[in-house]
């Protein structure tokens, strides 16, 4: 009986051991990746920070003699939001330079009530200002990304800077640039045919709209057979720019003192005079311009003179270290704050042309005395500002030497036949 339970358990065991080890295991369920969905927030694609997506937009411009309230009223806006104007815009937002011509956008809502929910002034291409019409009135200011976008760019004149620029499709603010960068050395008012330039430069972007010019980092000029080097480089927290050699450009003067204008009379020891009709020195140099141009110091220095006389009529006299003075005439009006005593800086406007004193027409005479005595304002060689340091020498010739390959690799090709006669700025 014993050897009969034995055997029973042991088999009993046996089937169990025999169920246990050829069970099979539990299916793993599959994985149906349809069943599984990657939710990806998309961002609202906004304009001045608002999404469009909410809004129906108009775009309208701003037309003669509107003001902001009556465009604004124009569009619906309650006469209390309208009131609210001067108290929200105070320091943000001049509402009386609202101009012309200018775009605005109104956001409304696109439901059958079309409330105005948003206008959107566009100041310039780059600024604009968002009034929103909520429970009050709200006021922000906001300007558009600016893309920079590298250039190469040249031309070779044939008659003037500006229609070079023109004919190459360039950016006319490029000549204005360009013009001040090489104050020291170009004379501007005097360019010939074949005079060439070369720029590598930033052309400033907002989306696919340009815009302006930026930085222009380094540039050649070729002036009267003479060639001239211009690298933007900082030193002493200040960016300038320097030759090749590394000598600083910013010369003691500039070149000329205003920058639309030209020639119309030199320097001379015997000149009939247009008016006395005698024959008299002038020791200056006439600027013919329209008047109200503006017109700048020549260099550094402190106003040792400013009024007025029946000969010069308006007048400033800046005296610039022991040895140079310059005198300038004939102004319309002053500059902002110029006074006798006050320090003036390179490039700063003293004043305005006009035709006060003895004077046929608007003109700028200018003067200028060294150690004393009158010179031709025409032949002055100035010297130059410090140059880069000795420190820096190195550091500033591995700075430029890829912008020098660019503006040597440039080829430039010839557009205009090659004259010899005297052009302008």
């Amino acid at each position: 009986m014993k050897k009969f339970v034995a055997i029973v358990t042991i088999s009993i065991a046996a089937v169990a051991a025999v169920a246990l080890f050829s069970k099979t295991p539990p299916s793993t369920p599959k994985i149906n990746k349809s069943d599984y969905r990657v939710t990806i927030d998309e961002q609202p694609k906004k304009e001045y920070g608002i999404a469009i997506d909410s809004f129906n937009i108009e775009t309208f411009t701003v037309k003669r003699n509107q003001t902001l309230g009556v465009i604004m009223h124009s569009h619906g806006v309650s006469g209390q939001l309208i009131n609210q104007l001067p108290s929200k815009t105070k320091d943000i937002f001049n509402i009386r330079s609202v101009r012309a011509g200018n775009k605005y956008k109104i956001f409304s809502s696109p439901d059958t009530t079309n409330k105005t929910e948003y206008l959107v002034y566009e100041h310039s291409q780059v600024d604009y200002v968002v009034f929103h019409f909520g429970d009050s009135l709200s006021v922000s200011l906001g300007q558009r990304d600016i893309t920079p976008v590298t250039r190469i760019s040249e031309a070779e004149i044939s008659s003037s800077l500006w229609e070079a620029m023109n004919n190459h499709n360039l950016n006319p603010v490029l000549a204005l640039d360009l013009s001040d960068i090489f104050a020291w050395a170009v004379d501007f008012f005097g360019l010939y045919n074949g005079d060439k330039f070369k720029a590598v430069y930033d052309e400033l972007y907002v989306g696919d709209e340009p815009i302006g010019v930026g930085t222009i980092h380094a540039a050649w000029f070729e002036h009267r057979g003479h060639k001239y080097y211009a690298f933007r480089y900082m030193q002493d927290s200040v960016w300038s720019y320097w030759d090749e050699q590394g000598n600083s450009l910013r010369k003691a003067f500039l070149k000329a003192p205003l920058r639309f204008s030209r020639i119309s009379s030199g320097f001379s020891y015997n000149r009939m005079h247009p008016i006395l009709k005698i024959n008299r020195p002038h020791t200056g140099v006439d600027y013919a311009a329209p008047e109200g141009t503006p017109v700048v110091a020549l260099g550094d220095g402190v106003v040792i003179a400013k009024g007025y006389n029946n000969a010069a009529g308006n007048f400033v006299r800046i005296k610039h270290n022991s040895v140079y003075t310059t005198g300038y005439n004939h102004f319309s009006r002053f500059g902002k704050g110029i006074a006798q005593g006050v320090r003036v800086q390179q490039g700063q406007i003293i004043g305005y042309v006009g035709k006060t004193g003895l004077a046929t027409g608007p003109h700028l005479d200018m003067r200028f005395w060294k150690n004393g005595k009158a010179i031709d304002p025409l032949k002055v060689e100035a010297p130059p500002v410090e140059p880069i340091k000795d420190e820096l020498k190195n550091n500033y010739a591995k700075t430029i030497a890829p912008l020098r390959v660019k503006l040597d690799s440039i080829s430039l090709k010839p557009v205009f036949p090659s004259h010899s006669a005297y052009s302008s700025f």
